[in-house]
C-alpha cells in the first residue's frame, strides 16, 4: 500500500482498534500507573531495554497514539505530547542547549516565545540570538562554537512571513546544527521536515484541536539529523547523562531507533520537570486531528477573503497576510505553501491603538480571546494584550504596532464573517 495521505492518517495513523474490546476509537486511559508483568520487565522499561507505559507523567497510551499520529502527519520517527506548545518550545531547545550555549532565532515570533527566549531562557544561562530571516545566512553569521540550535516559525504570528526552511536547514546542517520549527500556523498547508528541519513543535490547542477546549503542546523528531556525526556540536546526546545513569543518548536508543533526540526529551525534561498532558486532553486533540484537513483548507478560503476584502477598505492602511507579500517573500509563500496560505490575517488601523480598540469592541460574531486556530473566527490587539508585556522596540521586532490586529478566520460561512468585520471597520473608523 502506497504511504497514506493526510486525510486519512489524521484519522487512522496509530492506531486500529482496542485490542482488549476492538473498540474503534481510542479510549482514555485515565490512569496514573501501569502494571508491571514482573520485576525484569520493570528493569527493562526503566533501562530503554524496551518500551512500555510505566507512568502517566513518563508516557501513556491515549497520548500515544496522539504522539504516532502527529508524527505520522508531520513524516517524522516519533512525537512527545507536553503540557502546553509553550512547554514545546522550551523542551525542544532545553533539549539540545545548557548553561553556556546558545541558540540563534528568528526575529519573526509569537509573543510569548520572544519572551521565553529573551528573558526566561536567559535566566537559565541559555543565550538566543535573534536575526531577521529575509537573509538566511545570518544564521551562519550569528553561529559560533557553542550553537545547538536554529529556531522558527513557518508562518510566525503575527508577521505571517513565510520562513525560508530548505535555507536556513541546509545552512545548519553545515555546522551540524539542526533547525527547529514551530509549524502551529500551518498544519498540513506544510511539512517542514521534508524541507530539512529536523525538529518540528506545535502548540496543539490551536488548528490540530481546533475547538478550543484544550492546552497542549507536541514535539516530532524528524529522525533525519545524525546527531552523533556531530558529537562536539551536540554535546548533550553524545556525552554521558548523568540524569539517566550516563546514558549517552545517540548511543542508548541505537536498538529502537533514530529517536535520540525525542527519548532523552521524555526520560529527563518530561521527568523531571512534569509538563505532562493529561491523557483526557490527549483524547479531545484526536478529535480535533481527524477533522484539521477540511478545517485547514476552509480557513485558508476564507481568511484570503478577509484579506482581499480588507485591502478595499479606506480604514485599513495595511493588509498582513502571505497573499500580500512581494519580492523574495512572495517566492517563499509560493515555495512553502502552494496549498492553502493558513487562516491568520493581520491589519494595520489608520486611526492607531484607539482605533484597534474600537475594532474589537464593536465585533459581534467574531470573539475576543488570546488564542488562534478555533473553528470559530477570533481577534486581538496584540500590543495590547499578547505582546504587552515586550517593551515598543520589541513589539515592532516581532511585527506588531500600535494600531495591529490579528484576525484568526474560522469556518463560518464568509458572508457573515465578512459582515461583522465590516460593521466593526465602521465603528473603527467613526
Amino acid at each position: 500500500m502506497s504511504t497514506p495521505h493526510p486525510e486519512t492518517l489524521a484519522l487512522h495513523a496509530g492506531w486500529r482498534a482496542d485490542p482488549a474490546t476492538t473498540a474503534v476509537a481510542v479510549p482514555i486511559y485515565q490512569a496514573t500507573s501501569f502494571q508491571f508483568n514482573s520485576t525484569q520487565h520493570a528493569a527493562n522499561l526503566f533501562a530503554l531495554a524496551e518500551l512500555g507505559n510505566i507512568y502517566t507523567r513518563l508516557g501513556n497510551p491515549t497520548t500515544d497514539v496522539l504522539e504516532k499520529r502527529v508524527a505520522a502527519l508531520e513524516g517524522g520517527v516519533a512525537a512527545l505530547a507536553v503540557a502546553s506548545g509553550q512547554a514545546a518550545s522550551a523542551f525542544a531547545v532545553q533539549n539540545l542547549a545548557r548553561t553556556g550555549d546558545n541558540i540563534v532565532s528568528s526575529t519573526d515570533l509569537y509573543g510569548g516565545t520572544w519572551n521565553l527566549f529573551n528573558n526566561t531562557l536567559k535566566d537559565q544561562g541559555i543565550e538566543v540570538r535573534f536575526v531577521d530571516p529575509s537573509d538566511p545566512e545570518a544564521f551562519a553569521r550569528a553561529t559560533d562554537d557553542r550553537t545547538r540550535a536554529y529556531y522558527a516559525e513557518t508562518l510566525p504570528n503575527p508577521k505571517l512571513r513565510v520562513f525560508p526552511i530548505a535555507e536556513v536547514a541546509a545552512i545548519g546542517r553545515r555546522f551540524g546544527i539542526p533547525l527547529i520549527v514551530d509549524n502551529t500556523a500551518a498544519p498540513i498547508l506544510v511539512r517542514p521536515l521534508e524541507h530539512g528541519a529536523a525538529v518540528v513543535v506545535y502548540s496543539l490547542t490551536k488548528y490540530l484541536g481546533g475547538h478550543g477546549t484544550s492546552i497542549g503542546g507536541i514535539i516530532v523528531d524528524g529522525g533525519n539529523f545524525d546527531w552523533e556525526a556531530y558529537a562536539a556540536r551536540q554535546p548533550a546526546l553524545n556525552t554521558p547523562d548523568p540524569s539517566y545513569h550516563g546514558a549517552v543518548w545517540t548511543q542508548a536508543v541505537k536498538p529502537i531507533g533514530p529517536v535520540a533526540y525525542i527519548i532523552k526529551a521524555r526520560t529527563t525534561l518530561l521527568r523531571d520537570l512534569g509538563a505532562a498532558l493529561s491523557p483526557f486532553n490527549a483524547f479531545l486533540f484526536l478529535q480535533g486531528i481527524e477533522t484539521v484537513t477540511l478545517r485547514i483548507r476552509a480557513h485558508s478560503e476564507n481568511a484570503l477573503a478577509v484579506a482581499n476584502f480588507l485591502k478595499e477598505r479606506k480604514e485599513v492602511t495595511r493588509v498582513i497576510h502571505p497573499s500580500t507579500t512581494t519580492g523574495q517573500d512572495a517566492e517563499w509563500t509560493r515555495k512553502y505553501l502552494p496549498r492553502g496560505q493558513g487562516g491568520l490575517v493581520g491589519f494595520e488601523l489608520a486611526g492607531g491603538a484607539d482605533a484597534g480598540r474600537r475594532f474589537i469592541d464593536s465585533l459581534k460574531l467574531l470573539y475576543h480571546v488570546a488564542n488562534i486556530g478555533d473553528a470559530r473566527s477570533l481577534a486581538i490587539h496584540p500590543a495590547s494584550t499578547t505582546h504587552s508585556q515586550l517593551t515598543g522596540e520589541e513589539q515592532a521586532a516581532t511585527g506588531v504596532s500600535p494600531g495591529y490586529v490579528r484576525l484568526s478566520v474560522g469556518i463560518e460561512h464568509i458572508d457573515d464573517i465578512l459582515d461583522d468585520i465590516a460593521q466593526a471597520l465602521d465603528a473603527a473608523g467613526g
